[in-house]
């Protein structure tokens, strides 16, 4: 018999009688249900005008709901609508979502970081009569080519307007609501109102949607993805045990884009965990000190933040001193060979072979009684300060949206700071898998959530050759199927055709591999394989992700397809190379200046060769051979999307004299 090396899910780990069954059948039902259990508990903690805290107990955000719920019918939104919604995070963003999906109607959010083209194609493709805005200035972006406004009848802003843009959208047959008048409007609502409210929730089946959400349109007009309630839904049953049970009224720092569907699904998630959530912006200053006032439990971020985070350590602890930063340096050095020793000796690690744990854990046993009392002492003189630097009450934090680099990674588990990778995609809801916070281990993205299912299969340059699982520790590309798939993108049943074949299985387009014990290694983007002349397939990920752990560097991009060589586009990072510049008195007459400078190129130079070369596992044909250095940060809505991931053809696009000259 053929052994199946599809992916196994959690499910194998938790009983049935364990999901949580009693959320209902649809998102406003599950909130209504939270209410009765928990009224007094805080859900949203946001700052005022003036800076101080307001919480807001699950009582009083389901009256608002409903409030707004009623406003919003007598304005003639009904069941299968579409509502715009153009905001980042607000408290106001919860209760309008949780309002328009209890009158069983859909939203269709954006960020602020949008591009007037792309709201205006947005809100046109779906035909929304109203949309909420964050600010005029978002609204805004409407009039910004006149031929191509939507067919908008009401325009709600969360921030009050001036009387000019009311007047202008009159002018084009809109309404201007204000936010706040809605507001006063949904406090007079009657008790009969309210009760079909409540009572309409109990018509919205599982599959209807409860948002379309579009993505970036980065090789063309963007695809609006079909979510169901059921699809967030699926991932609710299960968060109380994938997270190893939280305790109620743990609260969830929230830095993320709400629209996006990272954020969202755990912002659903911590209602069906009964929860809180407290606002905060993805800067790390602004984080930091939003988490010293509100010593959260628990947080989601991409990537890059954590990045940024390890950084501003590093340069902090070089300002104290150069006997602070050697004890620093040694500190966390002993700290990754004590937590190597122990993924070893407790069989935290990932395995792509069938190897014999028991000889693994004695052969390692004694590196770890030595480096646990010294190990013990850098907690008690560096890591136990750093961790109250987060609040010192976090529990664990999710990393999504991205892979996080090794090194980065190996710098939390030094200091004993628990980051649980994640996995996923808009098309899935969006988590196919995450990493258990029990059984943590290192170098992958996690076990498939019990709703999900997945499989390795064999491609060549992106394409599938075969449907038949792969065995552990061979790369391919990974496919989904479960209750969390969307429903398809929206009017374009075309291309849900060429991403969901008739199995029900998702092709992510992204390349990886299984480990002994049932978890996914994530390699890359198979899209984004780079194919040199001479044949050789390069995965650009991984080069960059090297490349990032420089202390100088903030971002890389590879490139070089169809050329002879690699090369790469480097943002370095600005304060380390002006506080280098300064130790080793480099003169310069500007940063643009400093960066064509031999030291500077010298020292970047040395950086790539210490990153990329054979000891680390690169092939000759992966080595970088030139590179061109950026002055500006990559900016989100230019060259990164929302989760601070590279946009690829974007970075290609602008920087073309950058390339070409790199292949002179």
């Amino acid at each position: 018999m053929k052994k199946n090396y599809s992916l196994k899910s959690l499910a194998t780990l938790f009983a049935k009688d364990k999901y949580d069954k009693t959320l209902g059948k649809n998102l406003p039902v599950m909130f209504r249900e939270k209410v009765k259990k928990c009224p007094d508990t805080d859900l949203q903690i946001s700052k005022n005008e003036v800076g101080e805290y307001d919480h807001f107990s699950y009582q009083r955000v389901y009256r608002h709901v409903i409030e707004m719920a009623c406003v919003l019918k007598e304005l003639g939104v009904k069941k299968g609508d579409h509502v715009g919604l153009i905001s980042d995070n607000r408290k106001e963003w919860l209760v309008t979502d949780l309002a328009v999906l209890s009158l069983g109607a859909c939203d269709v959010p954006r960020g602020c970081d949008s591009m007037g083209t792309e709201i205006r194609f947005i809100l046109n493709f779906v035909g929304c009569d109203i949309c909420f805005f964050e600010n005029q200035k978002q609204f805004e972006k409407i009039f910004e080519n006149i031929s191509e406004i939507p067919p908008l009848k009401y325009a709600v802003l969360y921030d009050s307007p001036d009387e000019e843009m009311i007047s202008k959208a009159a002018g084009y047959g809109i309404t201007v609501l204000k936010y706040i008048e809605l507001e006063d409007n949904g406090r007079k609502a009657d008790r009969i109102c309210r009760a079909e409210i409540e009572r309409g929730m109990d018509d919205i089946a599982s599959d209807d949607l409860a948002t379309i959400i579009f993505t970036s349109g980065t090789t063309g007009n963007p695809k609006g993805v079909m979510l169901t309630h059921d699809n967030f839904l699926a991932q609710c049953e299960v968060f109380k045990y994938a997270f190893r049970y939280p305790k109620r009224g743990d609260i969830w720092l929230s830095i993320l884009p709400i629209w996006h569907v990272f954020e969202r699904a755990f912002c659903y998630g911590i209602i069906a965990l009964e929860n809180s959530m407290a606002y905060s912006k993805p800067s790390v200053s602004y984080m930091l000190s939003d988490m010293q006032s509100i010593h959260p439990q628990w947080m989601i971020a991409v990537p890059r933040l954590w990045e940024s985070c390890e950084k501003s350590f590093f340069r902090d602890m070089k300002k104290k001193g150069k006997l602070v930063y050697m004890g620093f340096t040694i500190a966390v050095s002993i700290g990754t060979s004590y937590h190597w020793a122990v993924d070893r000796v407790f069989g935290l690690r990932c395995r792509y072979k069938n190897t014999f744990r028991f000889a693994e854990t004695l052969a390692t046993i004694i590196p770890y009684l030595l480096l646990w009392p010294v190990n013990g002492l850098c907690e008690l003189t560096y890591f136990r300060k750093l961790r109250a630097i987060f609040g010192g009450k976090m529990i664990a934090a999710v990393s999504g949206g991205g892979s996080l680099q090794p090194e980065v990674a190996d710098f939390y588990t030094a200091i004993g700071f628990k980051i649980l990778q994640g996995y996923g995609m808009t098309e899935t809801a969006p988590i196919i898998s995450m990493c258990d916070p029990a059984h943590l281990r290192t170098g992958c993205v996690g076990r498939i959530f019990p709703s999900m299912e997945a499989k390795i299969v064999a491609e060549d340059n992106g394409v599938i050759t075969s449907s038949e699982p792969l065995k552990p520790g061979k790369k391919g590309v990974i496919m989904a199927r479960g209750r969390q798939i969307m429903k398809g993108y929206y009017k374009r049943p075309d291309l849900t055709g060429q991403i969901i074949d008739s199995g029900g299985w998702l092709n992510t387009g992204d390349i990886g591999m299984l480990t002994q014990d049932s978890e996914i290694k994530f390699v890359g983007r198979a899209k984004d394989t780079i194919v040199l002349m001479g044949g050789e397939n390069i995965e650009p990920a991984v080069i960059e992700e090297a490349v990032c752990r420089s202390k100088f560097v903030e971002n890389a991009v590879i490139v070089g397809q169809d050329q002879k060589y690699i090369a790469a586009l480097i943002v370095p990072l600005r304060d380390t190379i002006l506080q280098y510049a300064d130790e080793e008195r480099i003169m310069y007459a500007n940063y643009e200046m400093l960066l064509e400078s031999n030291e500077i190129k010298k020292l970047i130079q040395d950086e790539i060769d210490r990153q990329v070369n054979a000891s680390a596992g690169f092939r000759t044909c992966e080595r970088i051979y030139k590179f061109a250095l950026l002055s500006e940060s990559f900016q989100v809505g230019r060259e990164l999307n929302p989760k601070m991931t590279i946009i690829r053809p974007k970075v290609i696009k602008f920087y073309t004299h950058e390339i070409k000259a790199l292949y002179k």
